[in-house]
């Protein structure tokens, strides 16, 4: 199967998906927030944001996992995407691409070390956050696709939650 076959790009709410692992939106301190990450902390149940509490931190660019409670998948990666916000993005210890890229890779990795063979995304660091969408699709795209071609053989799921985000990804895969 092409690595182009094994990536999905859907319309939805992430928190129904029964991949082997969503990926959650999350932020440093992996606290319950707006958007994504208050879909998926409010469809897992209180002990996600118990489990979060005991990590406590998650630099930005980087992923963390833990279980789903209330999810119908089986694991729930946290990562933290640039924020884009103006009081924030002078804050970034790299470049925004570089981070948003170390998103969706260290997910993937996170996902194969723990023999998961399916994850979803949702678009990272485009809503609160103030990324251009069509900037993170392709960085997205880039990304996960590199990963499908050399060393990931699950299936990757990315779900938008506007026709917006669908739209970015549709320019990029048409």
């Amino acid at each position: 199967m092409k690595p182009s076959d094994r990536l999905h790009i859907v319309k939805g709410s992430i928190t129904r998906l029964t991949t082997d692992a969503i990926v959650n939106a999350a932020n440093n301190q992996l606290r319950a927030g707006s958007g994504v990450c208050g879909a998926i902390h409010s469809a897992a149940g209180p002990m996600l944001q118990t489990e979060c509490m005991k990590i406590g931190w998650c630099p930005t660019g980087q992923s963390v996992i833990t279980d789903a409670y209330n999810l119908p998948c089986k694991k729930v990666i946290h990562t933290v995407g640039p924020d884009l916000r103006p009081w924030a993005a002078d804050k970034l210890a790299e470049s925004p691409e570089r981070l948003l890229a170390s998103c969706y890779d260290t997910a993937i990795s996170l996902a194969k070390a723990n023999g998961l063979k399916s994850i979803a995304f949702p678009c990272i660091s485009t809503g609160v956050y103030m990324y251009p969408k069509s900037e993170a699709a392709r960085i997205a795209y880039d990304t996960i696709m590199h990963r499908l071609s050399t060393d990931y053989d699950g299936e990757v799921t990315v779900c938008c939650f506007t026709d917006d985000d669908l739209e970015s990804y549709r320019q990029l895969t048409d």
